[in-house]
């Protein structure tokens, strides 16, 4: 966790991460719940886009997320090539109660992929594992999906904090180790590298940068 000594605005790298899946699923209580510790059983619909940051350290460094939670529904889907811009990482998210949101998940995965460079850390997450009564995906077929995807995995309760903090610590720890293996592979000392320098984890442009390098996306 940050130590005290550290302001808000200092961090050593920010990486944007998008927020993907059905409406309903349990999107923006999950940010909430990461970014403010808090869970909201009356949370209304996103309309548009929203974001949240929260910084967390990975080694020694800071790490400082900007986190991007959309509206689920069609009629906002205007908004993807703005939305996936720069994303390092994404959640991709289903509602373990309504199997639909599960199936879904393939297209979503299409449209990330679509949009964003083929480096980005991804996680499927099973939200809402603590409505156990009323599960209707089994842990082994998200499993399966996921090995086949080859994205990473975890059930998650917002309203219980369960997995909510390793879910994004998992894909942010993931992201640094891409950025810090690019930076090692294009000959560089990562410790090494001169303030303001943007990392890119591929031909995309993206948010991996070092302080001083400017925020996100054009």
């Amino acid at each position: 966790m940050m130590g005290a000594y550290r302001a808000e605005d200092d961090y050593d790298y920010l990486f944007k991460v998008v927020l993907i899946g059905d409406s309903g699923v349990g999107k923006s209580n999950l940010l909430s719940r990461f970014s403010r510790n808090e869970f909201s059983l009356e949370s209304k619909s996103t309309i548009g886009v929203e974001f949240a940051t929260r910084s967390i350290q990975v080694d020694d460094k800071i790490v400082k997320a900007q986190i991007w939670d959309t509206a689920g529904q069609e009629r906002y889907r205007a908004i993807t090539s703005a939305y996936y811009r720069g994303a390092v990482g994404a959640l991709v998210v289903y509602d373990v109660t309504r199997h639909v949101t599960f199936e879904n998940i393939a297209r979503w995965l299409k449209e990330l992929r679509d949009h964003t460079d083929s480096n980005i850390v991804i996680m499927l997450v099973g939200n809402k594992s603590d409505l156990r009564h009323l599960r209707a995906v089994s842990l082994d077929d998200a499993k399966a999906f996921a090995e086949k995807e080859r994205t990473f995995f975890m059930e998650t309760s917002a309203m219980e904090a369960l997995n909510v903090e390793d879910s994004f610590t998992e894909v942010l720890t993931q992201i640094y180790h891409v950025v810090i293996k690019k930076a090692l592979d294009i000959g560089g000392d990562p410790a090494a590298l001169p303030k303001g320098r943007t990392i890119n984890m591929g031909s995309r442009e993206d948010v991996s940068a070092v302080k001083q390098g400017g925020c996100c996306s054009s």
